[in-house]
């Protein structure tokens, strides 16, 4: 059933299980940290949305952003001595976005259903496939970060969050990993980020960089 949760645009896409710090210093994101930690939103849960390239949800509303977001738990806030806040988050539950509302609370509110797995496709090939995209994050680790920079996620991870935590350690573009959270199908979601992450690791090993699209700075996002 549909249901409303602030809102929290950005310019980054969260996944369930991965982790998020942020920086709070907008007026209307620092209301919505006191109403977090003194519950005044049920939960301490909102919805953290990708805004769309060249795009600005508060200039072109829903069309600013992407259609499926995720909620972030709050598990961490300090307060700063200037009233910002520094928090950490962990994505929890992929929605997808319905209607967008910004009168009743001084940040956005938003109406969403939220979006479950389908049943796995060939779930017996779910343990080799689970196996190579930890290989191929291996392998893009190696290749992109520094020894001690990086670790391999333990091996309780369930297989239906695997590819949104090993994303979680790549500097893969925002439409990609706008398809991993996305995807609702948990084998086919570790076939993509296997090979997404051969392809980064390729690029990576040719350029020693990675790519990101002109459009990506034409228009100045919040540092939130």
């Amino acid at each position: 059933m549909p249901t409303t949760i602030p809102l929290f645009p950005l310019g980054t896409v969260l996944m369930p299980g991965s982790s998020l710090p942020l920086h709070i210093f907008e007026p209307r994101y620092r209301q919505l940290t006191v109403d977090l930690v003194t519950g005044a939103v049920p939960g301490k849960q909102f919805g953290v949305v990708a805004v769309r390239e060249g795009w600005t949800p508060d200039a072109d509303g829903l069309a600013g952003l992407h259609g499926v977001g995720c909620t972030a738990e709050l598990l961490d806030v300090r307060r700063l001595p200037d009233g910002r806040y520094d928090i950490v988050t962990r994505g929890v539950q992929r929605f997808r976005l319905l209607e967008l509302d910004d009168t009743i609370k001084p940040y956005l509110m938003g109406t969403v259903e939220y979006l479950p797995d389908d049943e796995p496709s060939h779930a017996e090939l779910t343990p080799a496939l689970s196996a190579a995209a930890r290989a191929a994050h291996r392998r893009y680790c190696a290749t992109a970060w520094k020894n001690g920079e990086w670790s391999e996620p333990g091996g309780d991870v369930e297989p239906h969050l695997l590819p949104h935590v090993l994303a979680a350690d790549c500097l893969l573009p925002i439409t990609d990993r706008q398809r991993l959270l996305e995807q609702t199908c948990p084998t086919e979601r570790l076939r993509l980020v296997r090979a997404l992450l051969a392809r980064e690791t390729g690029l990576l090993s040719q350029l020693r960089a990675v790519p990101a699209p002109m459009t990506s700075f034409a228009v100045e996002h919040s540092s939130n």
